[in-house]
């Protein structure tokens, strides 16, 4: 790499130099036969004046002191030949002068030699032409010295990068070479008992090897300290198992508890409460029916929040097996059950077809179910309302379905309310229900690895999105 830059560097230093220089020889030359031409058209005037050739051709004749003129020749004011001189008598010379147009003279490179054309003015008058050819030996001559000599400083510079890089070979190369060596016999055999020789002067490289060295005592380390966390964790998670497989045990048994030590007692207030109206309602006043009413319905509405309460612990704790579900065909049964059991309402539920999922069939139904419901229940303010259940894609990632309705709505500064158990945005008086349907919802959807999220407006409807 160091060869190669250095002779890259050298080469375009070179080139430049030498394209500057011949550019500028090239220029030289030009100017020194513009100079040639104005004099001998100066002093071939008065031979063109009085018609005399012979004149002419004496003063043609001074060019052999100027080896690298090949040719030259005078024309008259029409452009025919007046006099004309040759280095070589094979050397053609043109028998009218090569037209100018407006300008004073012309220069031109043609078959290795330079020609240049110049008017020959005499008080401002034109009287003729002077032509003048040189060869181009001399930039030849200095183009190949240049090259040799690039040539020269080429070689000598790669020879002296050649030996100062065989001279840093034993200093960097080798060094390096051992670092690497060790870090890929430490990715080979995954452990780090290799260590990097750093004795020698110190410098940059002795203290490379340092660092490296300090990092693989590091990892040793590390790695012991992982090993030892790894024997504890695994006692720890021996005893959380231990202790999650008593908890879930205690959850069964109070469970069991309150489906049937809770519903009990309860159904014995409601049974009472009913009988003793039925027995004794002609001696109690409206006041006392009212309080026992209110029992009634009280207990009622227990024996709903433990069935939520129940449901909401089954979800949670129910085994799961995924398979394709047409959700599309779930929506549509669900709807269906809505309008049978309120079929007097005017509501449109719009359906998408082929929408489909990955999850438990019963799981995603009970999900459907209280969406469904939900928007059912919100919209019932209404004379005439509209259920959306469809699909749709968000930043290109999985696909989003949802359910909206033109309800009731909510403050969206509420929103994050809505999936906790028990949690309610509208009174019970307004609209029924124990606030554990979207909690129920909100933890089947975590169990699929998916979630769920909502934006509405009070009074122009809810949007429920989530992702299966």
């Amino acid at each position: 790499m160091n060869l190669l830059v250095s002779a890259m560097a050298l080469l375009m230093a070179c080139a430049a130099f030498v394209i500057y220089d011949l550019a500028t020889f090239r220029d030289v030359i030009t100017r020194n036969l513009s100079v040639q031409a104005q004099m001998l058209g100066s002093n071939s005037v008065a031979a063109i004046m009085f018609a005399d050739p012979n004149s002419a051709e004496s003063t043609l004749a001074a060019l052999r002191e100027a080896p690298t003129v090949v040719a030259a020749a005078v024309y008259s004011g029409d452009g025919k030949m007046f006099a004309a001189y040759r280095r070589d008598r094979a050397v053609p010379v043109p028998m009218t002068a090569e037209t100018v147009g407006n300008e004073l003279e012309r220069h031109w490179y043609s078959a290795g030699t330079l020609k240049l054309v110049r008017r020959i003015f005499f008080q401002g008058q034109p009287m003729g032409f002077i032509f003048i050819e040189s060869d181009l030996e001399a930039l030849n001559s200095r183009l190949r010295r240049y090259l040799f000599i690039s040539a020269l400083v080429l070689l000598g510079s790669m020879a002296a990068a050649s030996a100062a890089s065989a001279a840093l070979t034993d200093a960097v190369v080798k060094p390096i070479s051992a670092l690497a060596e060790a870090a890929r016999a430490v990715a080979l055999r995954k452990d780090c008992p290799v260590r990097v020789d750093t004795t020698g002067p110190l410098n940059e490289l002795a203290m490379m090897g340092d660092a490296f060295n300090n990092m693989l005592d590091q990892i040793e380390r590390r790695d012991r300290e992982l090993l030892a966390a790894r024997d504890h964790l695994e006692l720890r998670v021996e005893q959380r198992t231990a202790e999650l497989a008593a908890a879930n045990k205690e959850l069964e048994s109070f469970s069991y508890s309150v489906s049937h030590d809770l519903r009990a007692p309860l159904r014995s207030i409601d049974g009472f409460s009913q009988a003793l109206l039925e027995d004794y309602g002609d001696k109690f006043d409206a006041e006392a029916r009212g309080h026992f009413e209110r029992i009634r319905a009280a207990t009622r509405r227990m024996g709903v929040l433990i069935d939520d309460l129940l449901n909401l612990a089954q979800v949670t704790r129910a085994d799961m097996r995924r398979e394709p579900v047409d959700l599309s065909a779930i929506a549509r049964s669900v709807a269906a059950d809505i309008r049978k059991s309120d079929g007097e309402r005017r509501v449109e539920c719009v359906i998408g077809d082929g929408i489909e999922a990955e999850g438990d069939p019963r799981l995603l139904r009970v999900v459907m179910d209280n969406l469904l419901r939900n928007a059912w229940k919100y919209t019932s303010k209404h004379p005439t309302a509209r259920i959306e259940f469809g699909q749709t894609q968000m930043n290109g990632g999985r696909p989003v379905l949802f359910v909206r309705d033109d309800g009731a709505g909510f403050d969206p500064a509420y929103a994050g309310k809505l999936f906790g158990a028990f949690q309610r945005l509208h009174g019970a008086a307004d609209f029924p229900g124990t606030g554990v349907g979207l909690a129920t919802v909100h933890r089947i959807l975590q169990r699929h690895g998916g979630r769920i999220w909502a934006e509405a407006e009070v009074e122009k409807g809810a949007t429920f999105y989530f992702v299966v």
